[in-house]
């Protein structure tokens, strides 16, 4: 029997303490890990494009988000309509997800959920 707890008790000091280094994680970036996710949660699609593409659509009017320059190194993050990306000749697209090719791309172009 107290094996099993003593295992039980490793299992859950193991998760306390990868809870713990992911909250220092956070406090560290100051959040940005978590604003980035939020803003990746409301885009159904991402394309990454090139600087003119992305400085064409900063001077049409789509606010860049904060998030992206809060990265290292600074990324252009827009949200655009999907008829507008579907005019961009320099996009290409990228899973919405943190991996490798979207914390690759300098400029994105994120298409948001429609809403009913």
């Amino acid at each position: 029997m107290t094996a099993a707890l003593h295992r039980r008790a490793r299992e859950i000091q193991g998760r306390l303490a990868v809870r713990a280094w992911e909250y220092r994680q956070r406090h560290h970036s100051k959040g940005v890990w978590f604003r980035l996710r939020r803003v990746l949660a409301d885009a159904a699609f991402a394309y990454s494009i090139d600087d003119a593409d992305a400085d064409a659509l900063a001077r049409e009017g789509p606010v860049e988000l904060a998030v992206g320059r809060e990265l290292a190194p600074a990324k252009r993050l827009l949200f655009v309509s999907a008829v507008r990306t579907e005019s961009l000749p320099s996009r290409q697209p990228v899973a919405v997800r943190l991996g490798a090719d979207l914390l690759g791309a300098r400029n994105l172009a994120l298409v948001p959920f429609e809403r009913r």
